[in-house]
């Protein structure tokens, strides 16, 4: 059976998803945008379309099982399956912390990336060659303060990515984990700190050239087309100003 080659990116709208499915068709995918910004991911795919790509548009919220399973539907097989919807909400200790953003970060971060995997594996089985990408963050390799509620759900889909590769080893899919540091794209500090722009330029203050959304869909691409016998169980990226998640240069 020839490998399938559509891969599905969720979180597609902007950031690493949107720098993602560039990338992914690019290398010759076929590409279906996911994001709950239905006009973001059309102007995405009529971009990719019109560079010479293959590009569809479905808009859909990745915490909505029943249009997960509606969207999954579509499709006989898939080659590729990029998790990359989630985000991170507040900055707050843990006696203060919002339950309600704890709670929508986990349903984004964890429960969206369990719904299209357990919706789209069968899919990724049937190609004969599949791979499923998991897009964590460093976050979810080590804490920090303030930081509780978004480790705890990147933690969560880190142990999903690991769990995941131990129960489908001898099945044709390999579960790949891309933890990224500190990248700088235009919404994620904005969203974190609700729309306050001045807070949200304070994290990437000083810090020599962080990552882009580019450097980080660039190592996506190289671990998904690595020949199908070589998994890159954990890809951890950094800035080189970033020795941790506590450990940062910046220039004043």
């Amino acid at each position: 059976m020839a490998p399938s080659r559509i891969a599905v990116v969720t979180g597609a709208s902007s950031g690493i998803g949107a720098a993602t499915a560039r990338r992914l068709a690019d290398a010759g995918y076929r590409v279906v945008l996911t994001a709950r910004r239905k006009d973001r991911i059309e102007a995405l795919a009529e971009e990719i379309n019109t560079a010479g790509g293959q590009a569809t548009a479905y808009a859909l919220d990745v915490t909505d099982r029943a249009a997960v399973d509606e969207f999954a539907t579509a499709f006989k097989t898939i080659g590729v399956l990029v998790n990359n919807a989630g985000g991170a909400l507040g900055l707050d200790p843990v006696a203060t912390g919002d339950p309600a953003d704890w709670r929508q970060m986990y349903e984004t971060n964890v429960i969206g990336t369990l719904n299209l995997t357990q919706a789209l594996l069968p899919k990724l089985v049937a190609s004969g060659d599949g791979t499923v990408v998991v897009v964590s963050s460093t976050a979810g390799h080590g804490t920090y303060e303030g930081g509780a509620g978004y480790v705890a759900a990147k933690h969560g889909a880190h142990v999903l990515a690991e769990t995941l590769r131990l129960e489908i080893v001898g099945e044709p899919v390999r579960v790949i984990e891309v933890a990224p540091g500190l990248v700088k794209t235009e919404e994620f500090a904005l969203t974190r700190f609700g729309g306050d722009e001045e807070r949200a330029a304070k994290v990437y203050e000083g810090v020599p050239d962080p990552l882009t959304a580019d450097d980080v869909a660039d190592t996506i691409s190289w671990a998904v087309t690595r020949p199908s016998h070589v998994n890159i169980d954990l890809l951890v990226v950094r800035p080189r100003a970033q020795a941790s998640n506590t450990k940062l240069h910046r220039e004043r």
